[in-house]
């Protein structure tokens, strides 16, 4: 059981309501470049695969700056961190919205990209600052918040790119990311005293070099399919630098992550389910988007535009609010390993519907309100599990690398989608059988996932 490490004061008035905002505008923000993928090829004259690279290069990016600012969130400075982490934001906003070339672009959305980073250090705030009640139900609701954000960007962009082009989208992510910097400057606080303030810079180097080679591995399949050779070897280096990374940190005085607190079986445990988990959940995200934009007269889909696939989304999100208000009430009741195993279960189940039935747009809508909560809830309930053996100073720097294996599941989870798709192609659009078979093989990843979580509950210590 971890002591609390700092007395709750009075929290500053509007700092919940804050730290929400920022985690959801800078995951809808991070979540532009998928629904503008086509648009900016058109615009840029680029090629799809090149207009991909705006959101792949925010992911990486995200991915990257995740454990640094954990790190950060963790010591004295973590206020100046989320500022001028917010101000890369809104400069690399500026470089969406003004008219420059293509690879200018491509380094807006990289700053973009280090916003996704904050989601930890908003959960890091939350603990330090307000009651343990209050903490609990308001970091469940920012873990959630980084999730459907994505709900809430796709047809929002949609709408602003049929009405203005692809300029007029990211221009929403210059507004909401500007007011954001703002509800930071004013009602974020200093982290409490007595934090240390070491940088490991060899470890953050290392990692970051091991996870772009695993994070371009998994969206770049390609690679795989046209030089097996190079990606085989791509991915031994990936785990030789991964290796002397934990090497690093073990003998580091202030790592970046504390290898050791990975070890413990509670967090070990939660990070493979999270692991497990993303790939399953973002692949059925993917399937059904994609399917609902194929045109009709392949025999299947729907062909729609990008806004209205966009809101397709809409019940993803709504679903997965409702899930993060619900799944704290859960925890407390069941244990928040169960409630993973439920919410990976109700994943396996939207799974299960899209599979046997999506010949409607309402049967489509259906699954995609299941994954919503299945999503919400799973999102909500994860920092339950891993904070309960967490001491509270290294509140960010847990969640942070939570948030990282979120992001290679995801990743991971596009790029099975992708090449189950693209094994059932021939032609311009693949066959409706290979989205049955991508469903089935996504219900039977989250089989496993509710397997890890089930046997987590066994392991799982009181909070705090």
């Amino acid at each position: 059981m971890t002591p609390p490490e700092a007395v709750h004061d009075e929290p500053p008035r509007f700092l919940v309501g804050s730290l929400l905002f920022i985690a959801l505008v800078v995951a809808a923000v991070g979540s532009l470049g998928a629904p503008l993928i086509t648009s900016v090829a058109t615009t840029f004259d680029v090629s799809l695969a090149s207009a991909q690279w705006t959101l792949t290069i925010t992911l990486f990016a995200g991915a990257i700056a995740t454990p640094v600012l954990g790190r950060l969130g963790a010591g004295p400075h973590r206020r100046t961190a989320i500022l001028v982490t917010l101000a890369v934001v809104v400069t690399g906003s500026i470089l969406t919205v003004v008219p420059v070339p293509f690879a200018w672009l491509l380094l807006g959305r990289a700053a973009q990209g280090v916003g996704l980073g904050l989601t930890a250090l908003m959960m890091g705030v939350a603990r330090d600052h307000l009651p343990e009640d209050k903490s609990d139900s308001t970091i469940a609701l920012v873990s959630v918040a980084s999730t459907i954000g994505i709900g809430i960007g796709y047809p929002l962009a949609g709408l602003l790119t049929e009405l203005g082009g692809v300029r007029a989208a990211y221009g929403l992510g210059l507004a909401v990311t500007v007011l954001a910097f703002t509800a930071a400057y004013l009602h974020v606080p200093r982290s409490p005293a007595g934090r240390a303030s070491r940088m490991d810079i060899p470890g953050a180097v290392l990692l970051a070099a091991a996870l772009s080679l695993v994070l371009f591995l998994a969206s770049e399949t390609t690679v795989w399919t046209d030089h097996l050779t190079v990606a085989a070897s791509l991915g031994v280096l990936g785990v030789l630098i991964l290796g002397a990374w934990v090497v690093v940190e073990n003998r580091c005085i202030a790592p970046l992550v504390d290898v050791r607190m990975l070890r413990h079986p509670t967090v070990a445990g939660a990070n493979i389910a999270m692991f497990i988990g993303g790939i399953g959940m973002y692949l059925l995200l993917t399937l059904i988007t994609r399917y609902a934009q194929t045109p009709g007269d392949t025999g299947y889909g729907f062909g729609l535009s990008t806004f209205a696939a966009g809101l397709v989304l809409v019940p993803f999100s709504a679903l997965g609010f409702v899930a993060g208000k619900l799944t704290p009430r859960a925890r407390g009741r069941f244990g928040a390993p169960l409630v993973l195993a439920a919410a990976a279960g109700t994943v396996l189940v939207g799974f299960v519907v899209f599979a046997t039935a999506r010949t409607t747009v309402v049967e489509v809508l259906a699954a995609m309100a299941i994954l919503g909560f299945g999503v919400g809830s799973f999102s909500s309930g994860m920092p339950g599990v891993i904070l309960a053996v967490t001491p509270e100073r290294e509140t960010s720097s847990a969640m942070g690398v939570n948030q990282v294996v979120r992001s290679i599941g995801f990743s991971l989870g596009s790029a099975v989608g992708g090449l189950t798709l693209a094994a059932g192609t021939d032609g311009h659009f693949p066959d409706d059988t290979a989205y049955t078979t991508a469903a089935w093989i996504g219900a039977t990843v989250m089989l496993a996932t509710t397997v890890v979580c089930v046997a987590l509950h066994t392991k799982t210590t009181p909070h705090r």
